[in-house]
């Protein structure tokens, strides 16, 4: 069987387009032992595959060129050699940017269509869900009624920090690009406040939504938001480095914090999180937050596009600021 599948064929510089990709058609290799043939039905977009086209260290291997793209899956099992996986499962993994695939069953699990639809489990019930939970939880150590900061609020990760710190008794303010996206962290998020960054007054409508400073700030975007909440921040602040999306088409060096001082004076601490450190942990916080999402404490929002064949331009929505929500890539097999 012959298949789709969008290849690596050089490495941008600054934005990626679709000259750094090609659609190729490839055949379906035969499925070995402890294997599972997959037909790909959702594929999650997210920021961090921008730094998986750069060469160089980081905290996982580079795509290299030739090779499909990574990217998270929900697939269908339409073969299986392994145990434990049988044809109809639906499957969560890294299958890559392509229309089916055959795999080894590390790092695959099972999702249940019948708990929740299936592009939510590239959302809050999978990595950016898991990066939000860890992220805060474990890195941040939000406490009641402290102040909790979130950039990109109204994207996959930021959504759902700032739900969580509002379920763990903080004041919550976003930051997003319009009005549209901070209506939607107030009134159906429930965040206490959100701040349109591209707003003329930005300083003063943060200040103004943070009365009692920061104690704790999740950074997506880097850049001049984080120069600005690094001078609200509170004693003993702690500074969540998720991502930097502002920076991460940056023809330039990264432009780092010139107010890191700010860390200095208020005995502060700034500190990474990767999800994959968490890999062990991450069905306890599915559980709960599928809870959550029972309990209506939690909401999710998907932004689904259709069609592999827009992968390049949809990968893109996400540095325009143009998805809302968890942005989502739907497979529509030709039959």
């Amino acid at each position: 069987m012959q298949y789709k599948q969008w290849q690596l064929t050089s490495r941008p510089v600054g934005e990626p387009s679709r000259d750094n990709f090609e659609l190729a058609t490839v055949s379906l290799p035969e499925v070995g032992e402890n294997q599972l043939a997959v037909k790909i039905h959702y594929i999650s977009l997210d920021p961090a595959m921008r730094g998986w086209m750069n060469e160089g260290k980081s905290y996982i291997e580079p795509v290299q060129i030739g090779d499909v793209m990574r990217a998270g899956t929900v697939a269908e099992v339409i073969e299986s050699r392994a145990e434990g996986f049988a044809v109809g499962d639906m499957v969560y993994g890294n299958f890559g940017v392509q229309e089916y695939a055959v795999v080894d069953t590390k790092g695959i699990h099972k999702v249940d269509p019948s708990l929740a639809p299936l592009p939510r489990y590239l959302g809050v019930l999978g990595m950016p869900g898991m990066t939000a939970y860890f992220g805060l939880l474990k890195t941040g150590l939000p406490k009641e009624g402290e102040t909790v900061v979130v950039s990109g609020a109204a994207g996959a990760v930021g959504g759902v920090v700032g739900q969580i710190a509002k379920i763990k008794g903080c004041h919550v303010v976003g930051i997003a690009g319009g009005k549209e996206k901070c209506d939607y962290l107030t009134h159906e998020l429930g965040f206490d406040a959100a701040v349109d960054y591209k707003d003329d007054d930005f300083r003063g409508k943060l200040k103004a939504a943070c009365p009692k400073g920061v104690d704790v700030y999740f950074d997506n975007v880097g850049g001049d938001i984080l120069d600005e909440v690094l001078t609200r921040i509170n004693l003993h602040a702690r500074i969540v480095i998720c991502g930097a999306i502002s920076q991460y088409n940056n023809t330039k060096a990264v432009k780092g914090p010139s107010n890191y001082l700010s860390l200095l004076v208020n005995r502060a601490r700034m500190e990474g999180i990767v999800v994959f450190d968490n890999v062990k942990h991450y069905g306890e916080a599915a559980q709960e937050m599928a809870t959550w999402l029972g309990q209506g404490k939690l909401h999710a929002k998907e932004h689904v596009v259709e069609g592999l064949e827009t992968f390049p331009e949809t990968l893109m929505m996400l540095f325009k600021g143009e998805n809302f929500g968890k942005l989502v890539l739907k497979v529509n097999h030709q039959e």
